[in-house]
């Protein structure tokens, strides 16, 4: 192996480098954003778990408050992090990892929490190595809780003082250049959205005889099996391509495919089965890659991509900028937190708080919301989106609780709830997303809601949107409300909201999505029934509002409610969405929010299709994936340490 130097360390200062790790011929610059802080530095690790540091190099701030160097000799596909001091925590000489050596508090007057004993990964890395969830820790005796900062007591010693080397992520030095074929380009009036899991649409075994299954199926001679190692993974999502296009669908919208907090196994408590809790936005989630090594992912991703432009289809991501997987104060402490990679370069740039420096998550609840009132913020969606369309060639987003992104916290005081909750329609950002999709020639769609507001109709001219008044109308029209008007002008369009927006081809027609009943259970079911055993639950939260009719107990009644939805939301004007299984009447047992019930009862059991009993489909026996039953975004780490013990993949 060669030696790694830094070349031409005066100019570092100075330099422009892009953020994040970038390979030249002049060799590798790095680049992360932290304004407040007084030292950087970045380490380079032989391994991802385990290992120390094997070179460090003291980065240059510029006067755009980034950090930066250039390093010669390091290769492709090497392993990076950061340790970042500031004025709550000022270097000093004795320093070294694990002491409170220079240590003043946990966090300085604007609220940054800076702390050198956790190393930090990029958040502009391409790749990461993997999550805080992952079963490689357990392995090692530990949980996500050494990652805290603050003072309480583990094992004898401050949390802050855990040196994080050993086990934290590390940024992986990507340089891929894997063609993708080109974007189809299909007009957004003529778009027909399939919303599914890269995990749900081939993780179930009968997707190992897809083909034999549709043989039969007129339309549906180019599908064909999909092998055992390739279930679940981007890979197998590609290969499922000409069954979209069998069904007549033009677009594939992934559930989040952004790495996210997750156990290989499933450990309870440490599972998200559908990928809400972003950890990298650049990062394509590794879990989903049959291929694992270093830069494995992106070219599987890519790979996929191509598989479906191939054949005329799209691809569409649901990302996540609202919030983050960093979490909240734990228990409430403001000098707790478990920074990993934003929070611990610049708080203050990129999370609200309040007056006191708490972590706000109102309007999404889970732990956090970042801050739009920030120009830092507002550039790392602009350069996710310009890097997920530009390099990984996608060609359109579903933006998930996209109001926090129209709101200004900078403009009111932190703790004025009324001020803060305000909804802008010209926020510079989402003016700015709606400029870049017109010059890419991408879709971009606003899931217009969040737990601070409804404002669907709202956003700037080009944006999509969910349109929630249409499922709404629809449920209520289906099951006998009387409501005809309403229903009428939804089936027309909703002109009221979108006649501005660039035309009814902006309203995203639903009558269900991934977060509620799908649509079997929504004929099937009065109330939700979350509280079930595994392996349709149990599961937390859900809308107890769902606007459903059992059909009275009537079989022939349901399924022919079920062709009438379908009916209405392909002959309605706007843009149709279906869930993956509402196809051939997929149910999750009234389940309606089964967001980390890792089971194969939520994945497409392609063998319902050419049966006349479809409920007598199973699984192949003696297979169990493992039970969850807690919500890891609402509680904090624990301070134990973790079970070594873990339970078979779902692959297996």
């Amino acid at each position: 192996m060669s030696e790694v130097i830094a070349l031409d360390e005066s100019s570092w200062s100075t330099a422009d480098w892009a953020l994040g790790a970038h390979p030249s011929a002049q060799g590798i610059t790095f680049a992360v954003y932290a304004p407040a802080a007084t030292r950087v530095q970045l380490e380079i690790f032989p391994d991802e778990i385990g290992s120390f540091a094997s070179d460090t190099f003291l980065l240059a701030k510029g006067e755009d408050g980034v950090w930066r160097g250039n390093l010669q000799g390091l290769q492709l596909n090497a392993l990076y992090g950061f340790r970042v001091w500031g004025s709550n925590w000022p270097f000093v000489e004795d320093w070294e990892p694990g002491s409170e050596a220079g240590f003043i508090a946990d966090l300085d007057a604007d609220g940054n929490r800076f702390n050198p004993n956790k190393v930090l990964f990029d958040p502009y890395a391409r790749e990461i190595t993997h999550n805080l969830y992952t079963d490689k820790l357990a392995k090692l005796g530990v949980n996500d809780g050494v990652f805290g900062t603050g003072g309480d007591d583990v094992n004898g010693v401050p949390r802050r003082e855990i040196d994080t080397a050993i086990y934290a992520p590390k940024g992986v030095v990507i340089a891929d250049y894997t063609p993708v074929t080109p974007k189809p380009n299909i007009p957004g009036e003529r778009t027909a959205i399939y919303e599914v899991s890269v995990e749900q649409a081939t993780a179930h075994p009968s997707t190992m005889r897809l083909g034999e299954l549709l043989g039969d199926e007129p339309g549906f001679g180019a599908v064909g099996n999909i092998p055992d190692e390739y279930r679940g993974t981007y890979k197998g999502a590609g290969m499922l391509a000409p069954y979209l296009k069998a069904l007549g669908l033009t677009t594939i919208e992934l559930l989040p495919v952004h790495e996210t907090n997750a156990s290989e196994s499933g450990r309870d408590s440490k599972t998200n089965a559908w990928g809400y809790m972003t950890l990298d936005f650049f990062a394509p989630n590794r879990l989903y890659a049959h291929d694992q090594s270093w830069g494995g992912p992106t070219r599987e991703f890519k790979e996929m991509v191509s598989a479906f432009h191939d054949i005329g289809l799209e691809v569409y991501l649901d990302v996540v900028y609202n919030h983050t997987a960093e979490g909240g104060n734990w228990g409430g402490d403001v000098n707790t937190t478990g920074f990993t990679t934003l929070g611990g370069f610049a708080t203050a740039d990129y999370y609200q708080m309040t007056d006191a420096k708490i972590l706000v998550d109102g309007a999404t609840g889970t732990g956090n919301q970042l801050n739009y009132s920030q120009r830092a913020a507002c550039l790392l969606v602009l350069d996710s989106l310009r890097y997920w369309t530009d390099v990984m060639q996608v060609d359109g987003f579903r933006f998930d609780l996209a109001t926090v992104l129209g709101r200004l916290p900078g403009d009111a005081d932190p703790d004025d709830w009324g001020q803060q909750k305000r909804f802008f329609s010209d926020h510079p950002l989402l003016v700015a997303i709606s400029e870049f999709a017109d010059e890419n020639g991408i879709e971009v769609i606003a899931e217009a809601w969040d737990l601070w507001g409804y404002e669907v109709g709202n956003f700037p001219k080009g944006w999509g949107e969910w349109n929630g008044r249409y499922r709404d109308a629809v449920r209520r029209f289906t099951k006998g409300d009387g409501n005809a008007p309403g229903f009428i002008d939804m089936f027309n369009g909703d002109y009221h909201h979108f006649h501005t927006s660039g035309g009814a081809q902006k309203t995203i027609n639903f009558v269900d999505a991934h977060d509620g009943f799908n649509m079997a259970d929504l004929v099937s079911y009065q109330t939700k029934n979350n509280n079930q055993p595994y392996p349709f639950g149990p599961s937390d939260g859900g809308s107890d509002d769902n606007l459903s009719w059992d059909s009275g107990g009537s079989q022939s009644l349901r399924r022919q409610r079920v062709r009438n939805l379908w009916a209405i939301l392909f002959l309605s004007r706007g843009v149709p969405m279906v869930v993956a299984g509402d196809e051939f009447g997929r149910t999750q047992n009234g389940n309606n929010n089964p967001w980390e019930l890792h089971s194969l009862a939520m994945c497409n059991n392609y063998a319902m299709i050419p049966t006349n009993a479809p409920s007598g489909c199973r699984s192949r026996p003696g297979w169990r994936p493992p039970t969850t039953t807690t919500s890891a975004s609402s509680r904090p780490p624990t301070t134990s340490t973790g079970s070594s013990a873990s339970r078979p993949s779902w692959r297996t």
